[in-house]
């Protein structure tokens, strides 16, 4: 449901195979200014939440064909946020009330009873709904104050990578994060740890930074004398990370051998150390990040097309530093008063000439690279591409059209979501000249994507 609702303004659902229930009741809550949805079957309203209908407080009766109150309670328990539920239950049927409020029911009204108790139930119940609501919406504006900080810039693919990662950060999804190098894949990690409600650690590991024999004792661990220098007993990533977040930085790195293990580690939740045959339980989230398309290095046969759909249950896509230009004097500038505070030196503004040419730029090393230039210019040293000044074919017809051209498909992208096939109709353009022009523009569809979790090739 839209969590923006005002909940005084939500509607009270009222479910009943009685259809001169349903209109007795439903005249007497609209008399009291409330407004009412009615179903006929438990089924119905269950898929109507499940598809994310404005809800304010849900009235069931017990005894229904199909899906009864007590079953639609138990199923309304598993959804992230559900109204609360009052029940109508038999008279004298205390066992079932009792049974119920077990069940998560918020109250129970028992049968025969006079309008004004239900009324009263759903008013205290429409009162819990707002307190809940405001609650939620305090704890995601903090969640998005404390992004905003860490991940600055107002370019859309950013306020859009804010708002996915707050949509996260409270669930336990595995996460893929696609980002080419510099882009800041782990920051990202980091927040989604951060803003999230898991108590155990955050552990890093850089796939491609480890021996390929020594990846599964990295993963795993192992056991005093599992192989020729295992001189003692190891705890590896996976159970150190349990109960918090696993960070994979260059995924596409694992052996395939060792993707095996690890795909069947996050199946069942439980590994085992090299050396051992103890089964030992775990529970991570996993980020895993690349810099690679995996499903094109699944088609090669490099990277296991399983293993891909399991970390990415959803996708957030980091935006170039180039398609974020607008970015760049905010980020040059706190880069700057980082560096300066860390080399201790006076801090130094950048001047209009030198904006300029960072805005120019095409930043192939993304923000590390700014990073990198922002301390060089604290410490008084030369930027070489800024000494060498913009190149003279920076105002051609050639460079204005191809600037033109990625700005139009920039803004394509963005307006439709990363919607590939909404931006070929727009444009009027083969799908394969589309490709080609994106990445000779070095633009990511994944950057663009309208809602985190989006599946593959939509």
């Amino acid at each position: 449901m839209s969590h923006d609702a005002c909940p005084d303004a939500l509607p009270i659902w009222l479910v009943d195979d009685d259809p001169d229930v349903r209109e007795s009741f439903s005249q007497w809550l609209e008399i009291s200014a409330l407004a009412v949805r009615t179903f006929a079957r438990g089924q119905a309203a269950l898929q109507a939440l499940q598809a994310g209908d404005a809800c304010g407080v849900l009235v069931s009766d017990v005894k229904m064909p199909g899906l009864d109150g007590l079953a639609l309670l138990r199923a309304l328990q598993a959804l992230d946020d559900p109204p609360p539920v009052i029940l109508i239950t038999g008279h004298g049927d205390v066992p079932m009330a009792v049974e119920a409020m077990q069940a998560g029911a918020w109250d129970f009204v028992e049968k025969p009873f006079a309008p004004e108790r239900l009324e009263e139930c759903v008013r205290r119940g429409l009162e819990r709904r707002r307190l809940a609501l405001e609650n939620r919406r305090l704890r995601e504006s903090l969640r998005e104050g404390s992004l905003a900080a860490r991940l600055l810039g107002q370019a859309p693919g950013m306020v859009r990578l804010r708002q996915q990662l707050a949509n996260l950060a409270t669930t336990r999804a595995n996460v893929l994060v696609q980002g080419e190098t510099g882009s800041g894949k782990e920051v990202v990690a980091r927040c989604l740890h951060e803003a999230g409600t898991a108590s155990g650690p955050f552990v890093a590991l850089n796939c491609g930074a480890i021996a390929s024999e020594l990846i599964e004792s990295e993963l795993f661990g192992h056991e005093k004398g599992a192989f020729t220098g295992a001189s003692e007993r190891r705890i590896g990533i996976l159970e150190h990370a349990s109960g918090g977040t696993l960070f994979l930085d260059e995924v596409e790195s694992l052996p395939l051998a060792a993707q095996v293990k690890l795909l069947r580690a996050l199946q069942e939740g439980e590994i085992t150390r090299l050396g051992s045959n103890a089964l030992l339980h775990v529970d991570l989230r996993v980020v895993a990040a690349t810099k690679e398309d995996l499903l094109a290095l699944a088609a090669e046969g490099r990277f296991r097309e399983d293993l891909y759909y399991r970390l990415a249950i959803a996708e957030l896509g980091i935006p170039p530093l180039r398609e974020r230009r607008e970015d760049i004097p905010l980020l040059f500038q706190h880069f700057c008063r980082q560096a300066a505070e860390v080399h201790q030196r006076p801090p130094r503004e950048p001047d209009g000439e030198l904006l300029g040419a960072l805005g120019r730029h095409p930043w192939p090393g993304n923000l590390r690279e700014l990073r990198n230039m922002a301390t060089r210019f604290i410490l008084g040293l030369e930027l070489p591409w800024h000494a060498r000044g913009a190149p003279e074919e920076e105002g051609s017809l050639a460079a204005q059209l191809a600037a033109f051209e990625a700005a139009l498909l920039r803004e394509s992208l963005g307006r439709h979501g990363g919607n590939i096939q909404a931006v070929l109709e727009e444009l009027e353009l083969p799908r394969r000249t589309l490709n080609q022009k994106m990445q000779k523009h070095g633009l990511r569809r994944e950057a663009f994507l309208a809602g985190a979790g989006e599946p593959p090739g939509s």
